[in-house]
């Protein structure tokens, strides 16, 4: 498979960057079409508190089975004119892929069925976990956990996964290092050098699968990177610049995978999938203020300013007063997709007005929101894809963050914390010490050697 090279921008215009609507949508084979101009509801659910054993199989895929046909259920009863699952399977669903296969199978029976005999179109979206953390893992590229992934993977696409996605995890080990330091150079090492090694070898696997069994590779997510950073600096154990920073150059490492042939729609839990988009053109799904039953977050409503598909991250299979917590959260993105292609209804100026809106509620108040504005994206996105390599891209990337926060903050646009201002200028310095060639760079960060559980082997690289 050809590697694609994406070194422009998919939009010319701010005006025709917004939710909905995507350059390439994603056609599907029921018919629905992502990003062609309905933004849809992603639902995504998991098991209540249980063991996931060969013992308690007959009980998990019940559990399953009740979720998808309240969720199901409501939908329709809401006219919901199309919608996505999404099923991130627990780590032994894909330990054993013979029982994820089998989730697979029970949830898309019941879409099926409701979309035979009631019209709701549906698809469905497979996400394994990433076992290669396992300290037991061999390797990244192979061995029993790859294997496994691969197998889950492609098991579920034959037995009616649509889209297929997974949050990587290749170099999240230093990352986490990173994250705790606030490192900027060793957090450039992780994205920028490990897991663009990885999502190259992933990715290109990924797409074989969904060529040979006619589903989409749908895209990743730096969920484990930028998103934990994201939480550790809601909980203020980290400065919301440097989270800021982290978003932005997570971009670059998950445009990997389209680089690589993914197509869309990029996973919902990367924030970074507005960057995607911009270069791309590609879908995207997004999470906000209706995924807060997952995880809290500064980005409630400008999360959804280009969003494609609109998604409650995960939530439990539990009673609420409404009713089960999946059936509530589909009713709330529903509702959520219904104001959006309602004013997309109107009319783009209306679309636009609401775009905005969106935007500018979330904006001033957070750094790691203002970096998601539409227009900082496309300025951004348009420098970014100038460099040649996903190394370069991701140090320019991070420089330019710092010098648009820094303005974003003298002109008054963004908050933050006073004590947070100095930390633009760590991050630059720390930045600037890096070697522009990437050889250069790895050996010192080798070199170096401080790296608490990095196995340089299982990357193919020698200390």
């Amino acid at each position: 498979m050809t590697v694609r090279n994406f070194s422009s921008l998919a939009y010319n215009s701010l005006n025709d960057y917004i939710y909905g609507v995507s350059k390439y949508p994603v056609k599907c084979k029921n018919g629905m079409v992502i990003g062609g101009g309905t933004v849809y509801p992603e639902i995504n659910f998991t098991l209540p508190p249980m063991a996931v054993s060969a013992e308690t199989m007959p009980e998990v895929l019940f559990e399953y089975k009740d979720m998808i046909e309240g969720v199901c259920k409501r939908a329709y009863e809401l006219s919901v004119p199309g919608m996505v699952v999404e099923i991130e399977l627990l780590p032994p669903a894909t330990y054993k892929p013979v029982w994820g296969v089998d989730i697979v199978k029970t949830v898309r029976s019941v879409m099926n069925e409701y979309e035979s005999k009631h019209g709701l179109k549906s698809v469905l979206r497979i996400t394994p976990v990433d076992i290669r953390e396992d300290k037991e893992s061999e390797h990244m590229w192979r061995g029993k956990h790859w294997d496994s992934i691969m197998q889950t993977f492609e098991g579920s696409a034959k037995e009616g996964a649509d889209f297929l996605s997974i949050e990587s995890i290749g170099g999240k080990d230093v990352h986490d290092e990173a994250i705790m330091f606030c490192d900027i150079k060793k957090s450039l090492f992780a994205l920028g050098v490990l897991g663009v090694k990885d999502m190259s070898r992933l990715w290109r696997a990924i797409a074989e699968i969904a060529g040979k069994t006619g589903s989409i590779a749908a895209g990743d997510t730096a969920c484990g990177f930028a998103n934990t950073a994201m939480v550790l600096a809601d909980r203020g154990y980290v400065p919301k610049v440097f989270s800021a920073v982290v978003r932005v150059m997570s971009a670059v490492r998950s445009l990997v995978a389209f680089e690589e042939g993914a197509l869309g729609p990029h996973k919902d839990c990367g924030y970074e999938g507005v960057y995607i988009k911009a270069i791309t053109g590609s879908p995207i799904s997004m999470e906000g203020k209706s995924s807060a039953c997952a995880h809290l977050s500064p980005l409630g409503n400008i999360a959804a300013a280009a969003a494609d598909l609109w998604s409650n991250e995960s939530v439990q299979h539990i009673k609420l007063l409404g009713g089960m917590a999946p059936t509530v959260s589909i009713e709330q993105l529903a509702y959520d997709c219904r104001l959006m292609n309602g004013a997309s209804e109107r009319g783009r100026d209306c679309a636009l007005l609401m775009r905005d809106l969106l935007t500018e509620s979330d904006s001033k108040y957070d750094p790691q929101a203002y970096v998601l504005r539409p227009d900082i994206v496309l300025d951004l996105s348009a420098e970014i894809v100038k460099e040649n390599d996903s190394f370069a891209r991701m140090k320019k990337a991070a420089l330019l963050t710092i010098d648009r926060l820094r303005s974003a903050v003298d002109n008054k646009k963004v908050f933050i914390e006073e004590r947070e201002y100095g930390w633009l200028d760590t991050m630059e310095s720390q930045l600037e010490e890096v070697p522009g060639d990437e050889n250069d760079f790895v050996k010192s960060m080798m070199d170096e050697g401080d790296f608490e559980k990095f196995d340089p082997a299982k990357y193919d690289m020698q200390v």
